[in-house]
């Protein structure tokens, strides 16, 4: 089988390429083309982002939220200095993501796209409320962080509709975030991950333990209430079992976890 390649400069070109049937996004590579490598997929056509300048930038927006376009990289969110709790918690997702050489490449369009359960930037999106910007040649909509992801890789992308950019909405000033990620080695996908950000309440993601982030907000921050709704999730959740830890020890360090991530932002 042959395979297409193009490598648009705007976004209406990109759209366009995208009619192909199985035509696919290229944006970091990290996780396609080892996909590929594999055989677990075969696109007809790659359509390359990276030269899309629309895709890219990090920006402050005049409501105190802020906008990451979809090429940004997870070295550049890595070296995010800023004071809010949303920035805060994808700079510390991002330090974690796989290897160096890796987050000079990989993308968070491309992660949110790709939708692995087990990957950090999902659950570190949904504790922090933020939406995903799509857009295609009809035009443009936001998706909340929460309804976008839909089960194991699977989205709420259309087909044709590229993810343009990642929105952290503006959060209370004395709001802090953390991020937990239990892992075999360093760099290696979550067992379990927890992000959580909290002001007067806490608000908790976690990752690992189903096809899609585990939400609880409005908590207090306490031990004890922290620790029942710790352990509500574990019952709730459908962890797998595989290589990485049983569907059992997940469920164990689940509350442990969260706590240890509250704890984290609160000092």
């Amino acid at each position: 089988m042959v395979m297409d390649y193009v490598a648009p400069q705007t976004l209406e070109d990109a759209y366009r390429a995208l009619e192909v049937e199985d035509a696919r996004c290229l944006a970091g590579g990290q996780s396609l083309v080892a996909m590929m490598n594999l055989g677990l997929v075969a696109p007809s056509r790659l359509v390359s982002l990276r030269r899309i300048s629309a895709l890219r930038g990090i920006e402050a927006q005049s409501d105190g939220s802020v906008r990451i376009g979809a090429m940004a990289t997870h070295a550049e969110l890595a070296a995010l200095d800023a004071p809010e709790a949303g920035p805060t918690l994808l700079a510390q997702t991002a330090r974690v993501v796989a290897y160096p050489a890796v987050r000079a490449f990989g993308t968070i369009g491309g992660s949110v796209a790709h939708a692995d359960p087990a990957a950090d930037y999902p659950v570190a999106l949904v504790a922090a409320n933020a939406s995903i910007e799509v857009g295609s040649a009809t035009g443009s909509r936001h998706i909340a962080a929460h309804d976008f992801f839909r089960g194991l890789f699977e989205t709420a992308l259309n087909r044709g509709e590229i993810v343009l950019a990642v929105h952290l909405p503006a959060g209370p000033r004395d709001s802090r975030a953390a991020y937990e990620k239990l892992s075999l080695v360093a760099g290696d996908f979550a067992i379990v991950s927890v992000a959580t950000i909290v002001d007067r309440t806490a608000r908790i993601a976690v990752g690992g333990c189903g096809a899609t982030p585990l939400l609880a907000s409005g908590l207090h921050p306490t031990d004890a209430v922290l620790r029942e709704a710790a352990r509500k999730l574990a019952t709730e959740s459908d962890p797998p079992s595989d290589h990485r830890a049983s569907a059992a020890y997940r469920r164990k360090v689940l509350p442990e976890l969260v706590c240890r991530a509250v704890r984290a932002a609160m000092s």
